[in-house]
């Protein structure tokens, strides 16, 4: 059904209009109209009077509309111009976007409408700036709202974590309704429920002894007082006797009780005197101690160790290499972890350590294997025998009493000349240091020569010479 519009309109019954009315028409129907030539020209740029947003756009006119479109606008506006001069006129309105010296961009949605002749054609445009800045904030709202759920992920991954690993029996209780609103598995197994059980549950049913009023009572009363002890329970199922030490906080508006429960039956853990008195030697000692890891890389020392080699602060020794201290280096260090970790300990090795002043200090090691599977290290107590070597030196004199093998010596007076007893006796000296040397190396021939201080084929004419070259280190 049609209603005789299109018939009132072209029958002649619409007076011309002028063209002072004309333009007004057109402004009030459009925010932006423009009236371009077949060549592209602007001929006429009329604003909507009650829009100054655009400013004066007077020097738009005879120039190219191109030089004020940005460049994915004007390929879309000469494609839509060339049909229309081909005499087809786009349908569809048209969005191109203005910009004017670089200064502001702005768009507007245009459509085509014939006007006068020689091919012009009527642009009105609508501006759609608020459409764009209120797409703008939609697109503000969303990623801020994404970004909030993933800010509310992040910690409810955290909450759940701490949760699951804390040692203690959590619940949270709401003070309005008193129901349980979450607990750890800790939790559910003192109170004799599964987790999922737990939650919704009123907190006071779980326990035998308490009203609900009551309960909310004596946590909030336990929560204001600063000398209140825990609020001691008797659990329903288990019948265990429990302590809740409450907290009350404010969370969207409401309060709720976090209860952390203790059993009162369980054993007070007493605290370790062994190894309070063990970390107060290895501060105090004057001997210094260090821990290694397998590989020789140092994990910590006392300030002894560090007075040892002059070293300032404790971060230009932990990290490092012990070998880096050891006159020896990688031998010595070889020595220690080799038989650390065949025997479990080594009981006195001499060495030297290099301390910052390139200075030698000589020292006795023990080492011991500490055998723990996540954190496996070597513990070396390392003394300084530099005064000890000069008493020693000054209390030996003639009438002291010798050792065994000092014995042995004097009995050969009178048997066998002087030279033939020194003769021997350098003879097995220096075989027992050989044996000696080649065993702490794990008959390593190259490590034992450089122990002894010998070349490496002085060491090789000795193990012959004392049928010690075929003996398996």
């Amino acid at each position: 059904m049609t209603t005789g519009a299109s018939s009132f309109w072209t029958s002649g019954s619409v007076p011309l209009i002028e063209p002072e009315f004309l333009s007004s028409i057109i402004v009030a129907a459009s925010d932006i109209a423009l009236v371009v030539s077949a060549e592209g020209t602007i001929l006429s740029v009329l604003i909507n009077g009650q829009d100054d947003s655009f400013g004066n756009l007077s020097h738009w006119e005879g120039r190219p509309l191109v030089e004020f479109l940005t460049d994915d606008s004007i390929d879309k506006f000469q494609h839509a111009h060339s049909a229309y001069l081909a005499g087809v006129a786009p349908k569809k309105s048209l969005e191109l976007n203005h910009s004017d010296n670089a200064q502001w961009q702005y768009p507007v949605r245009y459509t085509f409408h014939r006007f006068g002749q020689e091919n012009a054609v009527l642009l009105l445009g609508r501006d759609l700036r608020p459409i764009a800045e209120t797409q703008q904030q939609l697109v503000q709202a969303q990623i801020a709202l994404e970004q909030g759920y993933e800010a509310r992920r992040e910690f409810d991954t955290r909450y759940r974590i701490v949760m699951g690993n804390v040692e203690d029996a959590v619940v949270f209780v709401s003070v309005q309704t008193g129901r349980v609103e979450d607990a750890n598995d800790l939790a559910a197994a003192l109170l004799g429920l599964k987790p999922e059980a737990l939650v919704g549950a009123t907190f006071a049913s779980l326990f035998s002894d308490r009203s609900g009023t009551e309960l909310t009572e004596s946590l909030l009363n336990a929560t204001l007082s600063d000398d209140a002890g825990p609020v001691r329970l008797k659990a329903t199922r288990t019948r265990q006797q429990l302590d809740a030490h409450p907290v009350v906080f404010r969370a969207g508006g409401q309060r709720v009780l976090m209860c952390r429960l203790v059993s009162s039956d369980a054993a007070k853990a007493q605290p370790d005197a062994a190894a309070s008195h063990a970390a107060a030697l290895f501060r105090a000692t004057s001997d210094a101690i260090v821990f290694m890891d397998p590989a020789g890389s140092v994990l910590s020392v006392n300030e002894a160790f560090l007075d040892l080699v002059g070293a300032a602060h404790l971060s230009d020794v932990v990290g490092t290499l012990l070998s880096e201290f050891l006159v020896r280096g990688q031998i010595d260090m070889g020595v220690l972890l080799d038989n650390a970790a065949k025997s479990g300990q080594m009981r006195v090795y001499a060495t030297r350590l290099i301390n910052d002043l390139g200075a030698r200090v000589p020292v006795e090691v023990s080492a011991t294997k500490l055998d723990d599977p996540q954190n496996p290290a070597v513990a070396l107590i390392i003394r300084d025998v530099s005064r000890l070597e000069a008493v020693r030196k000054a209390d030996t004199g003639p009438g002291d009493t010798l050792p065994d093998p000092g014995r042995n010596v004097m009995d050969l007076v009178g048997s066998a000349s002087l030279k033939e007893i020194v003769a021997e006796t350098t003879d097995v000296v220096e075989k027992m240091c050989i044996e000696t040397a080649v065993t702490l190396t794990r008959n390593n021939r190259v490590a034992a020569a450089e122990m002894l201080g010998l070349s490496r084929q002085s060491l090789y004419v000795k193990l012959r010479k004392f049928g010690l070259l075929s003996k398996d280190g």
